[in-house]
């Protein structure tokens, strides 16, 4: 544990020059996609987005990796059941934590280096930027075809510093809710996309209804007229509208995530199609 303190502690020098950049892009180099997830507000299940589409895109046969950089909420741990890991170092590289053996998904988060899940990160913003480096520095992420970046909320410090230090990014999924007040933060999501040339691959619609526990019909709580102008408004599209479903629920709970996305459900058929819009992405951007 001291190891892996002492490699994401290490201040980064000229954190923000040339070869800040350079040394990342070559740590990422045999990184084919990389897909951030965002939301300009947080409880509107970004990290669940993000570990899903993670865990979706490692059972479809693809090497995947997943960076939580979320440090003040790092929720993705307990989703995927890994409380009580510890990351180790190799070579003075962190090496990503795998939730199973016989699926090629790793994980680096904040949450697998605390002593408990009680701690606080009390962090300012210098400790956050040298944290972020590391992260895609000093890990051994290896040869991926997609690595997907959980963002923590809003549009401040950590989204703007990742979008500018990684190079080439594939795209951006943003999530929201369909409720006025989250809408206005997801329409400063994509102008913020806008303004650092990320092109969002689309919105995600999360707790959009909910699932009958008796029926599995969906019930829809909202109206989702304000999701699908943002989109028009920002010529996106809404890739998909997950419900409310206390089966899933319950799995993230349990920290079943990967066994949940191998089960047939209406929230997994509603979820397919992110998964099929970020590998369409993908493919359009191979020459």
């Amino acid at each position: 544990m001291a190891d892996v303190l002492n490699v994401v502690n290490k201040k980064p020098a000229n954190a923000g020059g040339k070869e800040k950049g350079e040394k990342i892009s070559e740590n990422l180099a045999l990184v084919q996609n990389i897909f951030v997830v965002m939301s300009g507000k947080g409880g509107v299940g970004k990290s669940t987005v993000a570990a899903a589409l993670a865990a979706g895109l490692a059972l479809r046969g693809n090497h995947v990796g997943l960076a939580d950089c979320d440090f003040h909420g790092p929720t993705i741990p307990a989703i995927f059941g890994m409380t009580g890991e510890n990351l180790s170092v190799i070579d003075n590289k962190m090496i990503p934590v795998r939730p199973a053996e016989n699926v090629h998904l790793g994980i680096i988060s904040i949450g697998l280096l605390l002593p408990d899940d009680d701690m606080p990160v009390i962090w300012r913003g210098p400790a956050k930027t040298s944290a972020i480096h590391q992260f895609f520095e000093d890990v051994d992420w290896g040869n991926l075809d997609y690595l997907i970046i959980d963002l923590p909320p809003g549009t401040g410090d950590e989204p703007l510093g990742i979008v500018q230090l990684i190079k080439n990014l594939t795209g951006a999924v943003v999530v929201t809710i369909p409720q006025d007040v989250a809408l206005a933060s997801v329409r400063k999501s994509l102008t913020f996309l806008q303004k650092v040339d990320v092109e969002p691959v689309g919105i995600v619609s999360n707790m959009d209804g909910i699932v009958c526990p008796h029926c599995d019909e969906k019930i829809a709580l909202f109206g989702a007229e304000g999701v699908q102008k943002a989109a028009k408004d920002f010529n996106t599209t809404v890739l998909a509208q997950l419900p409310l479903d206390p089966e899933f629920s319950k799995a993230q709970e349990d920290g079943k995530m990967l066994e949940w996305m191998m089960k047939d459900s209406v929230w997994k058929t509603n979820f397919e199609k992110v998964l099929d819009a970020v590998e369409k992405k993908a493919k359009e951007k191979k020459p």
